[in-house]
């Protein structure tokens, strides 16, 4: 049987987990000031993860220049989600180097009520799914897509079941 954190350290005190980055992420984390000088862009960490927040009107020339900055090279869009705030959404995309093995997440705030952004799906192909559940779930549109057919509901399908003010209607198991 598995017994847990506290009972192995019963009576001592248990190890937390780091505070800081590993060198890779102390070293995107001192590179990003730089390369981001020209967008005002708001920089942060978690225990193991640098976070940045951005306008939602530079989102494509930020994605395009993380992805095309000889010290980055953000390759890879590992995920693209959406977070409901209520008073704002957050579109947060979660980025891979495939060459320096680092990774971070990068956010932009949109309006509840004309949630709008630039898609990057001219940078990343794979963004296309992403974008298109996003629209679905959340209702944010993304300017440029090629293809913002439903997804995951039928044509015509009313409201954004993702959001928090979605009427969850009763229903019945069979």
């Amino acid at each position: 049987m598995l017994e847990s954190v506290a009972e192995r350290h019963r009576g001592e005190e248990v190890p937390q987990a780091e505070t800081s980055l590993d060198s890779k992420g102390l070293a995107l984390e001192s590179a990003l000031p730089h390369v981001l000088s020209d967008h005002d862009a708001e920089i942060a960490r978690t225990v193991n993860l640098v976070s940045v927040v951005v306008d939602s009107n530079e989102i494509l020339s930020v994605c395009r220049l993380l992805k095309t900055d000889p010290t980055l090279r953000f390759d890879f869009l590992t995920c693209l989600c959406v977070v409901d705030y209520s008073d704002y959404m957050q579109v947060v995309y979660h980025l891979y180097s495939t060459f320096f093995h680092h990774m971070m997440t990068l956010k932009a705030n949109v309006d509840t009520e004309q949630p709008h952004l630039s898609s990057v799906t001219s940078l990343w192909s794979g963004a296309d799914w992403f974008e298109r559940e996003s629209h679905d779930l959340f209702g944010v549109l993304f300017d440029g897509h090629p293809n913002m057919t439903p997804l995951l509901l039928y044509e015509g399908f009313e409201g954004y079941p993702g959001r928090r003010n979605y009427d969850m209607r009763e229903y019945t198991e069979w």
